[in-house]
Protein backbone atom coordinates (compact mmCIF):
# COMPACT_ATOMS: atom_id res chain seq x y z
CA UNK A 1 0.00 0.00 0.00
CA UNK A 2 2.96 2.58 0.70
CA UNK A 3 2.98 5.39 3.35
CA UNK A 4 0.91 7.92 1.23
CA UNK A 5 -2.01 4.87 0.99
CA UNK A 6 -1.84 4.11 4.62
CA UNK A 7 -2.43 7.61 5.29
CA UNK A 8 -5.39 7.90 2.92
CA UNK A 9 -6.79 4.72 4.22
CA UNK A 10 -6.57 6.01 7.65
CA UNK A 11 -7.89 9.90 7.03
CA UNK A 12 -11.75 9.71 6.58
CA UNK A 13 -13.77 12.73 6.01
CA UNK A 14 -12.88 14.14 9.00
CA UNK A 15 -9.43 14.35 10.55
CA UNK A 16 -10.21 14.49 14.28
CA UNK A 17 -7.20 15.38 16.94
CA UNK A 18 -6.08 12.88 18.81
CA UNK A 19 -3.35 12.97 21.58
CA UNK A 20 -1.62 10.41 24.04
CA UNK A 21 -3.65 11.24 27.54
CA UNK A 22 -1.16 9.48 30.46
CA UNK A 23 -4.12 9.65 32.56
CA UNK A 24 -6.22 7.40 30.73
CA UNK A 25 -3.54 5.50 29.01
CA UNK A 26 -4.85 5.91 24.87
CA UNK A 27 -5.40 7.98 22.49
CA UNK A 28 -8.10 10.38 23.29
CA UNK A 29 -10.16 12.68 20.83
CA UNK A 30 -9.11 16.58 21.99
CA UNK A 31 -12.53 18.63 22.72
CA UNK A 32 -13.17 21.54 24.54
CA UNK A 33 -16.17 21.04 27.12
CA UNK A 34 -19.62 23.40 26.56
CA UNK A 35 -19.11 26.49 27.78
CA UNK A 36 -14.85 26.60 27.77
CA UNK A 37 -13.60 29.44 24.99
CA UNK A 38 -9.75 28.48 24.98
CA UNK A 39 -7.50 25.78 25.80
CA UNK A 40 -6.43 26.05 29.28
CA UNK A 41 -2.61 24.49 29.39
CA UNK A 42 0.15 24.46 31.47
CA UNK A 43 3.72 23.15 31.60
CA UNK A 44 6.04 22.54 34.36
CA UNK A 45 8.83 25.39 33.66
CA UNK A 46 12.30 25.62 34.95
CA UNK A 47 14.49 26.12 38.35
CA UNK A 48 15.93 29.15 36.91
CA UNK A 49 19.24 28.16 38.93
CA UNK A 50 21.65 27.85 35.92
CA UNK A 51 21.23 27.82 32.29
CA UNK A 52 18.52 25.38 30.65
CA UNK A 53 20.65 22.61 28.67
CA UNK A 54 19.37 21.02 25.38
CA UNK A 55 17.22 18.18 27.31
CA UNK A 56 15.03 20.88 29.20
CA UNK A 57 14.35 22.80 26.63
CA UNK A 58 12.80 19.68 24.15
CA UNK A 59 10.17 20.21 26.93
CA UNK A 60 9.37 23.83 25.54
CA UNK A 61 9.62 22.40 21.82
CA UNK A 62 6.81 19.99 22.39
CA UNK A 63 4.61 22.56 24.24
CA UNK A 64 5.21 24.88 21.26
CA UNK A 65 4.21 22.52 19.24
CA UNK A 66 1.34 21.33 20.32
CA UNK A 67 0.14 24.03 20.67
CA UNK A 68 1.08 25.20 17.18
CA UNK A 69 -1.44 22.09 16.79
CA UNK A 70 -4.14 23.30 18.67
CA UNK A 71 -4.39 26.73 16.87
CA UNK A 72 -3.77 25.10 13.56
CA UNK A 73 -7.00 22.81 14.63
CA UNK A 74 -8.60 26.14 15.05
CA UNK A 75 -8.62 26.43 18.95
CA UNK A 76 -7.53 29.41 20.98
CA UNK A 77 -5.27 29.04 23.66
CA UNK A 78 -3.97 30.39 27.23
CA UNK A 79 -0.36 28.93 27.55
CA UNK A 80 1.37 29.05 31.27
CA UNK A 81 4.90 28.36 31.91
CA UNK A 82 5.59 28.52 35.59
CA UNK A 83 9.11 29.43 36.87
CA UNK A 84 10.49 28.43 39.92
CA UNK A 85 12.77 30.88 41.15
CA UNK A 86 13.00 29.55 45.00
CA UNK A 87 13.23 25.72 46.02
CA UNK A 88 14.18 23.71 48.58
CA UNK A 89 15.51 20.53 45.86
CA UNK A 90 18.80 18.86 46.53
CA UNK A 91 18.63 16.42 43.20
CA UNK A 92 14.64 15.77 43.62
CA UNK A 93 14.47 15.42 47.15
CA UNK A 94 11.98 17.11 50.01
CA UNK A 95 15.20 18.01 51.93
CA UNK A 96 19.16 19.51 51.87
CA UNK A 97 20.76 22.32 50.36
CA UNK A 98 18.15 24.03 47.57
CA UNK A 99 19.40 24.75 44.37
CA UNK A 100 19.10 28.43 44.20
CA UNK A 101 20.74 28.50 47.52
CA UNK A 102 23.95 26.44 45.67
CA UNK A 103 23.52 28.68 42.49
CA UNK A 104 24.03 32.02 44.95
CA UNK A 105 27.15 30.57 46.89
CA UNK A 106 28.51 29.58 43.25
CA UNK A 107 27.97 33.08 42.49
CA UNK A 108 29.69 33.95 45.61
CA UNK A 109 26.56 35.92 46.72
CA UNK A 110 24.65 36.60 50.36
CA UNK A 111 22.34 34.89 50.70
CA UNK A 112 19.05 36.49 50.94
CA UNK A 113 15.49 36.70 48.95
CA UNK A 114 16.43 39.69 46.76
CA UNK A 115 19.88 37.95 45.60
CA UNK A 116 17.84 35.25 45.02
CA UNK A 117 15.33 36.66 43.06
CA UNK A 118 18.24 38.39 41.06
CA UNK A 119 19.65 35.33 40.03
CA UNK A 120 16.75 33.75 39.04
CA UNK A 121 15.61 36.93 37.06
CA UNK A 122 18.90 36.56 35.15
CA UNK A 123 18.50 32.99 34.39
CA UNK A 124 15.17 33.30 33.50
CA UNK A 125 15.72 35.67 30.74
CA UNK A 126 18.45 33.81 29.13
CA UNK A 127 15.76 30.10 29.48
CA UNK A 128 13.07 32.80 27.56
CA UNK A 129 15.78 34.06 25.01
CA UNK A 130 16.39 30.13 24.63
CA UNK A 131 12.69 29.54 23.45
CA UNK A 132 12.44 32.53 20.86
CA UNK A 133 15.96 31.28 19.08
CA UNK A 134 14.24 28.04 18.96
CA UNK A 135 11.16 29.55 17.22
CA UNK A 136 8.73 30.02 20.08
CA UNK A 137 6.33 32.93 20.16
CA UNK A 138 6.97 33.71 24.07
CA UNK A 139 4.56 36.55 23.86
CA UNK A 140 2.10 34.89 24.06
CA UNK A 141 3.02 32.86 27.02
CA UNK A 142 2.50 33.45 30.69
CA UNK A 143 5.49 33.12 32.61
CA UNK A 144 4.39 33.43 36.52
CA UNK A 145 7.57 33.35 39.13
CA UNK A 146 6.45 31.01 42.04
CA UNK A 147 7.67 34.01 44.42
CA UNK A 148 5.01 36.03 43.49
CA UNK A 149 2.17 33.74 44.36
CA UNK A 150 2.94 33.04 47.61
CA UNK A 151 0.07 34.51 49.42
CA UNK A 152 -1.80 31.38 47.40
CA UNK A 153 0.27 28.98 47.55
CA UNK A 154 0.09 29.85 52.11
CA UNK A 155 -3.66 29.87 51.34
CA UNK A 156 -4.20 26.66 49.97
CA UNK A 157 -1.85 24.18 52.64
CA UNK A 158 -4.19 26.45 54.54
CA UNK A 159 -7.58 24.68 52.90
CA UNK A 160 -5.62 21.44 53.17
CA UNK A 161 -5.16 21.65 56.31
CA UNK A 162 -8.54 22.90 56.96
CA UNK A 163 -10.39 19.81 55.84
CA UNK A 164 -7.95 17.14 57.72
CA UNK A 165 -5.21 16.13 54.38
CA UNK A 166 -2.10 17.29 56.61
CA UNK A 167 0.34 17.27 60.00
CA UNK A 168 3.26 18.75 60.94
CA UNK A 169 6.57 17.61 61.42
CA UNK A 170 10.04 19.48 62.19
CA UNK A 171 11.12 19.58 58.35
CA UNK A 172 7.40 21.30 57.82
CA UNK A 173 3.70 20.63 57.02
CA UNK A 174 3.31 17.04 55.25
CA UNK A 175 0.46 16.01 52.67
CA UNK A 176 -1.08 12.67 53.98
CA UNK A 177 -1.03 10.56 51.08
CA UNK A 178 -3.48 8.09 52.97
CA UNK A 179 -6.21 10.69 52.96
CA UNK A 180 -6.19 10.11 48.99
CA UNK A 181 -7.42 6.67 47.77
CA UNK A 182 -6.54 7.55 44.28
CA UNK A 183 -2.69 8.68 44.52
CA UNK A 184 -0.42 7.44 42.32
CA UNK A 185 -3.59 6.91 39.20
CA UNK A 186 -1.95 9.05 36.94
CA UNK A 187 0.74 6.08 35.41
CA UNK A 188 -0.31 3.42 37.60
CA UNK A 189 2.54 3.89 40.27
CA UNK A 190 2.86 1.37 42.56
CA UNK A 191 2.58 2.91 45.81
CA UNK A 192 3.30 0.34 47.86
CA UNK A 193 6.74 -0.38 45.86
CA UNK A 194 7.47 2.81 45.49
CA UNK A 195 11.34 3.87 46.39
CA UNK A 196 11.94 7.00 48.83
CA UNK A 197 14.20 9.03 47.14
CA UNK A 198 13.37 10.43 43.17
CA UNK A 199 11.61 13.55 44.77
CA UNK A 200 10.51 11.48 47.61
CA UNK A 201 12.78 12.56 50.46
CA UNK A 202 13.65 9.63 52.73
CA UNK A 203 12.49 11.03 56.66
CA UNK A 204 11.92 9.37 59.83
CA UNK A 205 9.52 11.72 60.55
CA UNK A 206 7.15 11.08 57.57
CA UNK A 207 4.18 8.42 58.34
CA UNK A 208 4.31 7.00 54.42
CA UNK A 209 7.35 7.22 51.73
CA UNK A 210 4.49 8.81 49.20
CA UNK A 211 4.11 11.93 51.95
CA UNK A 212 5.20 14.97 50.87
CA UNK A 213 5.95 18.89 51.88
CA UNK A 214 3.57 21.44 51.89
CA UNK A 215 5.78 24.10 53.57
CA UNK A 216 9.36 23.40 54.70
CA UNK A 217 10.81 24.94 57.28
CA UNK A 218 13.79 27.18 57.00
CA UNK A 219 14.96 29.38 60.08
CA UNK A 220 17.34 31.07 57.86
CA UNK A 221 15.63 32.22 55.02
CA UNK A 222 12.18 32.39 53.58
CA UNK A 223 8.45 34.02 53.77
CA UNK A 224 6.59 33.73 57.27
CA UNK A 225 3.79 31.49 57.85
CA UNK A 226 1.36 30.07 60.24
CA UNK A 227 3.84 27.55 60.56
CA UNK A 228 6.79 29.65 60.97
CA UNK A 229 9.45 30.84 58.24
CA UNK A 230 10.24 28.68 55.38
CA UNK A 231 9.43 28.00 51.79
CA UNK A 232 6.25 26.48 49.77
CA UNK A 233 6.50 23.09 48.64
CA UNK A 234 7.63 22.34 45.19
CA UNK A 235 4.90 20.89 44.21
CA UNK A 236 2.27 23.03 46.04
CA UNK A 237 3.73 26.27 43.87
CA UNK A 238 2.14 24.87 40.58
CA UNK A 239 -0.86 23.93 41.93
CA UNK A 240 -1.28 27.63 43.39
CA UNK A 241 -0.38 29.08 39.76
CA UNK A 242 -2.74 26.87 37.91
CA UNK A 243 -5.32 28.18 40.05
CA UNK A 244 -4.05 31.25 39.88
CA UNK A 245 -3.90 31.65 36.36
CA UNK A 246 -6.11 29.31 34.72
CA UNK A 247 -8.48 27.90 37.03
CA UNK A 248 -9.18 24.94 39.38
CA UNK A 249 -9.58 23.00 36.01
CA UNK A 250 -7.17 22.82 33.07
CA UNK A 251 -7.68 21.01 29.55
CA UNK A 252 -3.50 19.80 29.30
CA UNK A 253 -0.85 19.43 31.28
CA UNK A 254 2.63 18.40 30.07
CA UNK A 255 6.46 17.44 31.25
CA UNK A 256 8.84 15.13 31.29
CA UNK A 257 8.05 11.78 31.81
CA UNK A 258 10.24 12.24 34.91
CA UNK A 259 7.95 14.70 36.85
CA UNK A 260 4.83 11.95 35.96
CA UNK A 261 5.24 9.26 39.15
CA UNK A 262 5.40 11.84 41.70
CA UNK A 263 5.69 15.57 41.07
CA UNK A 264 2.70 15.30 38.72
CA UNK A 265 0.45 12.99 40.96
CA UNK A 266 1.06 15.19 44.02
CA UNK A 267 -0.20 18.36 41.96
CA UNK A 268 -3.65 16.11 41.42
CA UNK A 269 -3.56 15.13 45.39
CA UNK A 270 -3.36 18.25 46.91
CA UNK A 271 -5.25 20.53 44.01
CA UNK A 272 -8.28 18.14 43.68
CA UNK A 273 -8.56 17.94 47.65
CA UNK A 274 -8.05 21.76 48.06
CA UNK A 275 -10.14 22.94 45.45
CA UNK A 276 -13.20 19.92 45.06
CA UNK A 277 -12.63 20.09 41.54
CA UNK A 278 -11.54 17.00 39.80
CA UNK A 279 -9.60 16.24 37.66
CA UNK A 280 -7.46 18.83 38.05
CA UNK A 281 -6.62 18.59 34.26
CA UNK A 282 -8.63 16.51 31.38
CA UNK A 283 -5.64 15.66 29.62
CA UNK A 284 -1.69 14.84 30.65
CA UNK A 285 1.08 14.65 27.79
CA UNK A 286 4.77 13.63 28.94
CA UNK A 287 7.30 13.63 26.56
CA UNK A 288 10.17 11.37 26.65
CA UNK A 289 14.08 12.31 27.43
CA UNK A 290 16.88 13.30 25.60
CA UNK A 291 20.04 10.82 26.20
CA UNK A 292 23.69 11.27 25.86
CA UNK A 293 25.43 8.08 25.32
CA UNK A 294 22.05 6.31 26.87
CA UNK A 295 21.90 8.46 29.52
CA UNK A 296 19.44 11.22 30.35
CA UNK A 297 21.00 15.13 29.38
CA UNK A 298 21.06 15.97 33.30
CA UNK A 299 22.74 19.03 35.25
CA UNK A 300 23.02 16.46 38.07
CA UNK A 301 24.54 13.79 35.63
CA UNK A 302 27.53 16.71 34.62
CA UNK A 303 26.77 15.73 30.74
CA UNK A 304 24.77 19.14 29.99
CA UNK A 305 24.88 20.71 26.37
CA UNK A 306 23.14 24.26 26.19
CA UNK A 307 21.92 26.08 23.34
CA UNK A 308 24.79 28.36 23.06
CA UNK A 309 27.17 25.54 22.30
CA UNK A 310 24.99 24.04 19.62
CA UNK A 311 25.47 27.59 18.39
CA UNK A 312 29.36 28.39 18.58
CA UNK A 313 29.68 24.89 17.14
CA UNK A 314 27.84 26.56 13.72
CA UNK A 315 23.97 25.23 14.46
CA UNK A 316 21.71 27.17 13.73
CA UNK A 317 18.87 26.94 17.01
CA UNK A 318 16.07 25.73 14.41
CA UNK A 319 18.03 22.84 13.22
CA UNK A 320 17.94 21.59 16.56
CA UNK A 321 14.32 22.33 16.37
CA UNK A 322 14.16 20.18 13.37
CA UNK A 323 16.09 17.41 14.66
CA UNK A 324 13.20 17.32 17.68
CA UNK A 325 10.77 17.38 14.83
CA UNK A 326 12.44 14.00 13.46
CA UNK A 327 11.30 11.98 16.47
CA UNK A 328 7.97 11.43 18.52
CA UNK A 329 7.95 13.10 21.36
CA UNK A 330 6.98 10.26 23.42
CA UNK A 331 10.31 8.40 21.50
CA UNK A 332 13.67 8.60 23.47
CA UNK A 333 16.08 10.65 21.55
CA UNK A 334 20.12 9.41 21.75
CA UNK A 335 21.75 12.91 21.20
CA UNK A 336 25.10 12.76 18.46
CA UNK A 337 26.58 15.52 16.40
CA UNK A 338 26.08 13.41 13.15
CA UNK A 339 22.28 13.39 14.13
CA UNK A 340 22.31 17.15 14.62
CA UNK A 341 24.48 17.69 11.14
CA UNK A 342 21.45 15.80 9.06
CA UNK A 343 18.78 17.80 10.39
CA UNK A 344 20.80 21.40 9.38
CA UNK A 345 21.23 20.01 6.16
CA UNK A 346 17.60 18.92 5.94
CA UNK A 347 16.64 22.53 7.68
CA UNK A 348 19.00 24.24 5.04
CA UNK A 349 17.47 22.42 1.85
CA UNK A 350 13.96 23.91 3.51
CA UNK A 351 15.60 27.05 3.52
CA UNK A 352 16.89 26.88 -0.04
CA UNK A 353 13.47 25.44 -1.49
CA UNK A 354 11.68 28.97 -0.05
CA UNK A 355 14.34 31.09 -1.19
CA UNK A 356 14.41 29.92 -4.89
CA UNK A 357 10.69 29.68 -4.74
CA UNK A 358 10.11 33.52 -5.37
CA UNK A 359 7.53 35.09 -3.61
CA UNK A 360 4.45 34.20 -5.78
CA UNK A 361 2.09 31.97 -3.30
CA UNK A 362 -0.50 30.10 -4.50
CA UNK A 363 -2.95 27.67 -3.01
CA UNK A 364 -2.39 25.26 -0.46
CA UNK A 365 -2.40 21.83 -2.26
CA UNK A 366 -5.85 20.23 -0.73
CA UNK A 367 -5.33 16.80 -0.95
CA UNK A 368 -1.67 17.41 0.75
CA UNK A 369 -3.05 19.49 3.59
CA UNK A 370 -5.65 16.78 4.83
CA UNK A 371 -2.66 14.25 4.70
CA UNK A 372 -0.41 16.60 6.56
CA UNK A 373 -3.41 17.05 9.05
CA UNK A 374 -3.60 12.91 9.42
CA UNK A 375 -0.30 12.83 10.70
CA UNK A 376 0.29 16.31 12.83
CA UNK A 377 -3.49 15.27 14.42
CA UNK A 378 -2.29 11.13 15.02
CA UNK A 379 -0.94 12.56 18.56
CA UNK A 380 1.36 15.17 17.47
CA UNK A 381 2.66 12.76 14.87
CA UNK A 382 5.73 14.98 13.11
CA UNK A 383 8.15 12.70 11.53
CA UNK A 384 4.76 11.32 9.70
CA UNK A 385 4.41 15.31 9.07
CA UNK A 386 7.79 15.67 7.48
CA UNK A 387 7.21 12.96 5.60
CA UNK A 388 4.45 14.55 3.90
CA UNK A 389 5.75 17.67 3.45
CA UNK A 390 8.92 15.95 1.80
CA UNK A 391 6.57 13.69 -0.66
CA UNK A 392 4.55 17.01 -1.75
CA UNK A 393 7.55 18.83 -2.36
CA UNK A 394 8.86 16.05 -4.86
CA UNK A 395 4.95 16.09 -5.89
CA UNK A 396 5.59 17.02 -10.18
CA UNK A 397 1.83 17.32 -10.44
CA UNK A 398 1.80 19.85 -7.71
CA UNK A 399 2.99 23.93 -9.05
CA UNK A 400 6.02 25.50 -7.50
CA UNK A 401 3.37 28.32 -6.17
CA UNK A 402 1.59 25.98 -4.81
CA UNK A 403 4.21 24.13 -3.10
CA UNK A 404 5.64 26.98 -1.31
CA UNK A 405 1.80 27.63 0.25
CA UNK A 406 1.83 24.61 1.23
CA UNK A 407 5.25 24.45 3.20
CA UNK A 408 4.35 28.29 4.72
CA UNK A 409 1.12 27.14 5.79
CA UNK A 410 2.80 23.46 7.44
CA UNK A 411 5.29 25.63 8.78
CA UNK A 412 2.28 27.17 11.31
CA UNK A 413 2.54 23.55 12.65
CA UNK A 414 6.45 23.10 12.57
CA UNK A 415 7.15 26.58 13.30
CA UNK A 416 10.95 26.27 11.39
CA UNK A 417 9.90 29.88 10.73
CA UNK A 418 10.40 29.10 6.59
CA UNK A 419 8.44 32.58 5.87
CA UNK A 420 10.67 34.83 6.80
CA UNK A 421 14.38 33.10 7.68
CA UNK A 422 16.82 34.82 9.46
CA UNK A 423 20.60 35.61 7.81
CA UNK A 424 22.27 32.59 9.54
CA UNK A 425 19.47 30.39 7.75
CA UNK A 426 19.95 31.52 4.51
CA UNK A 427 23.28 30.91 4.76
CA UNK A 428 22.44 27.49 5.32
CA UNK A 429 21.02 26.97 2.48
CA UNK A 430 23.99 28.64 0.05
CA UNK A 431 26.05 25.19 1.25
CA UNK A 432 27.63 23.79 -1.19
CA UNK A 433 25.92 20.79 -3.06
CA UNK A 434 27.02 17.53 -3.92
CA UNK A 435 26.97 16.54 -7.69
CA UNK A 436 24.03 13.87 -6.28
CA UNK A 437 22.31 16.86 -5.01
CA UNK A 438 21.55 18.85 -8.85
CA UNK A 439 19.59 16.83 -11.05
CA UNK A 440 21.44 15.78 -14.30
CA UNK A 441 19.72 18.96 -16.49
CA UNK A 442 21.12 21.08 -14.16
CA UNK A 443 24.84 19.77 -14.24
CA UNK A 444 24.47 19.73 -18.12
CA UNK A 445 24.40 23.41 -17.70
CA UNK A 446 26.99 24.24 -15.33
CA UNK A 447 29.21 22.31 -17.66
CA UNK A 448 28.29 24.11 -20.55
CA UNK A 449 28.88 27.70 -18.77
CA UNK A 450 32.00 26.43 -17.61
CA UNK A 451 33.51 25.97 -21.23
CA UNK A 452 31.73 29.30 -21.71
CA UNK A 453 33.78 31.03 -19.09
CA UNK A 454 36.83 28.95 -20.36
CA UNK A 455 36.61 30.66 -23.76
CA UNK A 456 35.55 33.94 -22.49
CA UNK A 457 31.85 34.22 -24.21
CA UNK A 458 30.76 35.80 -21.34
CA UNK A 459 27.07 36.64 -22.88
CA UNK A 460 26.36 32.77 -22.68
CA UNK A 461 28.25 31.92 -19.47
CA UNK A 462 25.42 34.88 -18.35
CA UNK A 463 22.88 33.24 -20.42
CA UNK A 464 23.68 29.66 -19.12
CA UNK A 465 23.74 31.61 -15.07
CA UNK A 466 19.99 32.82 -15.99
CA UNK A 467 19.30 29.35 -16.76
CA UNK A 468 20.86 27.52 -13.87
CA UNK A 469 18.45 30.20 -11.85
CA UNK A 470 15.45 29.54 -13.33
CA UNK A 471 15.88 25.99 -12.74
CA UNK A 472 16.02 27.27 -8.83
CA UNK A 473 20.10 27.06 -8.19
CA UNK A 474 22.41 29.57 -7.36
CA UNK A 475 26.46 29.16 -8.30
CA UNK A 476 29.00 31.29 -6.64
CA UNK A 477 32.36 31.91 -8.84
CA UNK A 478 35.26 31.17 -6.90
CA UNK A 479 38.80 31.31 -7.46
CA UNK A 480 39.40 27.63 -9.01
CA UNK A 481 35.43 26.50 -8.18
CA UNK A 482 31.95 27.10 -9.24
CA UNK A 483 29.78 26.77 -6.02
CA UNK A 484 26.29 25.55 -6.57
CA UNK A 485 23.59 25.87 -3.73
CA UNK A 486 20.05 25.44 -3.85
CA UNK A 487 17.39 23.22 -4.37
CA UNK A 488 14.26 24.07 -6.18
CA UNK A 489 10.55 23.57 -5.49
CA UNK A 490 10.19 22.89 -9.22
CA UNK A 491 11.03 19.11 -11.11
CA UNK A 492 13.71 19.35 -13.41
Amino acid sequence: MGFLGYIRQRMGARVPLRLYNTLTKHDDVFQLPAGVGSVRMYHCGPTVYDTSHIGNLRSYVFADLLRRTLIYNGFEVKQVINITDFGHLSSDADSGNDKMSKALKREKLPLTLENMRALAERYTAQFIHDLEQLGIDTSTIKFPRASDYIPAEIAMVQALEEKGYTYAGTEGVYFDTSRYPKYGQLGNIDTQGLREGARVAASEEKRRPTDFLLWKSDKKIGWDSPWGKGFPGWHIECSAMINATLGKQIDIHTGGVDLMPTHHNNEIAQSETATGKAPLSRFWMHHAFLNLNKEKISKSLGNVINLHRLIEKGFHPLSYRYYLLGAHYRTAIDFSWEALGAAQTAFGKLIALRLSSGESVGTVPAEWKKLFLARINDDLDTPGSLAVLWEMLKDKHVEPRDKLAGLLDFDNVLGLHLAEPDTNAKSLARAELRDDDIPPSVRDLIRERATAREQKDWELADSLRQRINDSGYHIDDAEDETRVSAIPLRQN
